[in-house]
């Protein structure tokens, strides 16, 4: 099958996993900001997301497009490095065209899978997995998303670990969004360049989406923890 066996196939699919991974991220975003400003709110987002039964569905499926990203994400990288043979390891000049972020898709994929895992570990394993588990006991209720919140971003670390993950998901997306309009052929000349621009803002407001969330939980400065009663004097 063309899909996978070929390299312009495995790009294909690389772009369309790659785009709908980037529109969970913005629901996801957008789920994460309602948390600023009311718990109650973020709470009932999270019953609705919790072990019901779409929920787990929608869970499985964005595993599955998410392996596929990673894997096929791999096997080109791996697919070039066996193409450039003996010459990769010639010493060269960068060239002066290529983005940073292109020359270091690798790194950034796996500073991002590792803090994919980090993120499953803090809210899906203590949230979704505890539910189906049944569980008891835990420090938090699953469905207390706010609680779970509070407590990751009280801790410096985990503050720092996220941010360099959120910059590794910016550089890769900001690269990534364009370079998989090109690939599905939706890119002129005209329009290389737009995709370039749109992609740049539009990753850039997603993730500083994120970003605002992490730092106002952990220098506790959300409306909604005020509201809450959790901010300091």
């Amino acid at each position: 099958m063309w899909l996978t066996n070929s390299s312009i196939g495995r790009k294909v699919i690389m772009s369309v996993t790659g785009l709908a991974l980037i529109l969970f991220l913005t629901f996801h975003g957008c789920m994460n900001v309602a948390a600023l400003f009311s718990k109650n709110a973020y709470n009932t987002i999270c019953e609705l997301l919790g072990a019901n039964w779409y929920a787990v569905v929608a869970t499985l499926g964005l595993a599955f497009l998410a392996v596929l990203h990673i894997v096929f994400a791999f096997l080109l990288t791996f697919q070039n490095k066996k193409a450039r043979g003996s010459s990769s390891y010639a010493v060269t000049a960068k060239p002066e065209k290529v983005e940073w972020a292109s020359q270091n898709m690798l790194v950034l994929g796996i500073i991002i899978c590792l803090g994919l895992c980090l993120h499953l570990y803090n809210f899906w394993y203590n949230m979704m997995f505890a539910e189906l588990m049944g569980w008891e006991g835990l420090a938090h209720s699953p469905s207390d998303g706010f609680a779970w919140i509070v407590e990751t971003f009280s801790n410096p670390i985990f503050v720092v670990l996220y941010v360099i993950w959120l910059v590794a998901i910016w550089f890769h997306l900001t690269h990534g969004f364009w370079s998989a309009m090109q690939t599905l052929g939706w890119s002129g000349k005209i329009w290389l360049n737009r995709w370039k621009c749109i992609g740049f803002v539009y990753v850039t407001l997603l993730l500083l989406m994120f970003l605002v969330v992490v730092l106002a939980f952990a220098f506790g400065c959300a409306p909604s923890l005020c509201c809450a009663g959790s901010c300091g004097a």
